[in-house]
């Protein structure tokens, strides 16, 4: 009788994942890490020709978030996200923009888009966090973030193991891969047309719909602020992406005002809610 391969296990309650996956800082650097995802060149052309980011921007970044926190804490339907987004890429496939075909589940492309969340989280720490990680935290990070590429479907052999071996096949992705793609530059621009959000109660809708046109040009000024400014610097040069000392000067302000108020937030509102309930269930297991 053939037998099955175990669940892999989301990362550990207490761990390094469960304290800034979900919380205020960490949430603020997915756009940037959007951006280096769709900056390699054949999952940019995959967005770009079966995404409906363009159709839906407010729809899939709720759908994106969800599965992000579901990776982290959502227990045994951590691995059945993995599934479904496994499902979901089985038929995206085509031409990138060198002429070589891709499908979305090729190791290679898949796995990068796995590998790009442990430099953002880095970085995130860096530029919004109390103190940078120390080497050790560095190394549980990974840990963790391995467990996750495993709930995604990704094998072992695809990534690489160790943070000695992560950085070379990094550095070797943003020299050989990684460029300005058309999506990328759709995702840093502030002149591109956005609806108004149509997530969230409905007396917040309208107020928001009436101020769009008013909101949306600071907004995306501010977007593409924290995309470049939150992008590892090493990646922003590849891509080609423009960040001035002013602009960085601009960031590390930001960054000691986000250090000062966001621990001192009430959990309910420094943690999303998927975040929150799951640590909430935790410390009242561990009591």
């Amino acid at each position: 009788m053939k037998q099955h391969d175990p669940e892999p296990e989301p990362p550990a309650p207490g761990g390094i994942l469960w304290d800034i996956a979900g919380e205020a800082r960490s949430l603020l650097a997915l756009p940037a890490a959007l951006t280096l995802q769709v900056a390699h060149v054949a999952v940019g052309a995959g967005v770009d020709e079966h995404s409906v980011f363009r159709t839906d921007p407010w729809g899939r970044g709720e759908r994106s978030l969800r599965s992000v926190m579901l990776w982290v804490y959502g227990g045994d339907a951590a691995a059945e996200e993995g599934r479904r987004l496994r499902k979901l890429h089985r038929t995206i496939s085509g031409t990138d923009t060198r002429g070589r075909s891709y499908h979305a589940l090729t190791p290679a492309y898949y796995s990068w888009v796995h590998a790009t969340g442990f430099p953002l989280y880095l970085q995130a720490q860096r530029c919004l966090g109390s103190r940078p990680f120390t080497e050790a935290q560095e190394r549980g990070l990974y840990a963790e973030w391995l467990q996750v590429g495993r709930i995604l479907g990704l094998r072992d052999r695809d990534m690489p193991q160790t943070v000695e071996e992560f950085w070379p096949y990094y550095r070797k992705v943003l020299a050989d891969e990684i460029e300005l793609t058309d999506v990328v530059r759709e995702l840093v621009a502030v002149d591109v047309p956005v609806p108004p959000p149509d997530r969230g109660p409905l007396p917040v809708r309208l107020v928001l719909r009436a101020l769009w046109p008013v909101l949306k040009p600071p907004l995306a000024r501010f977007r593409r602020f924290l995309t470049i400014g939150l992008m590892p610097p090493d990646a922003r040069d590849a891509i080609g992406l423009p960040w001035t000392p002013v602009q960085e000067r601009r960031l590390r302000r930001f960054g000691a005002v986000t250090r000062r108020v966001v621990p001192l937030l009430p959990e309910r509102l420094r943690y999303l809610p998927m975040a929150r309930r799951a640590r909430a269930a935790e410390a009242a297991r561990a009591r």
